[in-house]
């Protein structure tokens, strides 16, 4: 039973810069609730119990945010806001969440290594901190996933089809399918030309590792901009035994630029209850006024 998660949140997130020069790209809102938390509960939701962060320089805030604040919490106490003060305790007691600092920013290979001695011999969920994942069926994304790595007793990569015009924009499998929506791992080619693709099957930011990753990481030289990183690793891994591919039943939300952050706030606003219908109708207004085209006067 895999219960054990690790979530990489190191990364100055330079694309949302000056906003992100002194709060985590990771604590930035989805209508009331930062990102980070999203992908926790996506975590506690598939089973996990006990979750590693590893976070960077000035990513105190994620700390924070996962702790408890007394005072806070009397005072909403004080003023019987009782709702407010279950969701606040909810969050700092939904999962055991401990931290570590990844001490120099050398790649996403090197930051989950940083979880060798927390995870153990035991696989491990790993969820990237940027990237929302909304499932499309009653079990979360990441459930998804621990169920075929617990069927295949390999570790496992959540994948999505990309319009094959943007698969420049992310690692793509070469794979061979074996089962409906299971695919068994040739290779990864990061970031390929469309006309050089081996298919159109993407990362979506969930992976479910044997602990034996932490070797390839171990053999892994540093890469593209002088980083170990981890599709190299995972390369490796794939050359000496059977490592999979899962497409997933769900969408992704990926919050790493600023046209995205936009729209994912609000695919998220339109469900929610305390807004969704004074949002639609501001929508449908701004796009009638937008549609409006002008009547030359006839002189």
């Amino acid at each position: 039973m895999i219960r054990k998660a690790v979530i990489p949140a190191a990364g100055f997130g330079t694309r949302f810069l000056p906003l992100t020069k002194a709060q985590p790209k990771e604590m930035l809102p989805i209508v009331d609730t930062p990102t980070i938390q999203l992908v926790v509960e996506e975590a506690v939701e598939s089973g996990i119990t006990d979750i590693l962060m590893i976070i960077g320089k000035s990513k105190r805030a994620i700390e924070e945010h996962f702790d408890r604040n007394f005072e806070l919490e009397q005072e909403l106490k004080a003023k019987n806001r009782e709702g407010l003060l279950q969701q606040i305790r909810h969050v700092s007691t939904m999962a055991n969440i401990h931290f570590v600092w990844q001490k120099e920013l050398n790649g996403l290979g090197d930051a989950v290594s940083y979880a060798r001695s927390h995870v153990g011999n035991e696989p491990f969920l790993l969820l990237l901190g940027d990237t929302i994942l909304e499932s499309n069926s009653r079990k979360p994304v990441s459930r998804q996933l621990i169920d075929v790595a617990e069927k295949h007793q390999g570790s496992v990569v959540a994948l999505e089809e990309v319009p094959a015009e943007n698969v420049s924009r992310y690692g793509i499998l070469d794979g061979r399918r074996m089962d409906d929506g299971i695919y068994c791992v040739n290779d990864f080619i990061e970031k390929p030309k469309p006309d050089e693709a081996p298919s159109n099957l993407a990362f979506a930011g969930r992976y479910v590792f044997m602990p034996d990753i932490f070797d390839f990481l171990v053999q892994t030289a540093r890469g593209k901009n002088n980083e170990i990183q981890l599709t190299d690793a995972m390369r490796l891994m794939a050359r000496s035994r059977p490592m999979f591919g899962a497409l997933i039943e769900g969408r992704r939300h990926d919050i790493g630029n600023k046209l995205d952050f936009i729209k994912t706030n609000i695919h998220y606003a339109l469900k929610h209850p305390d807004i969704k219908d004074q949002l639609t109708e501001y929508l449908d207004e701004l796009v009638k006024k937008r549609s409006e085209v002008p009547v030359a006067q006839n002189e």
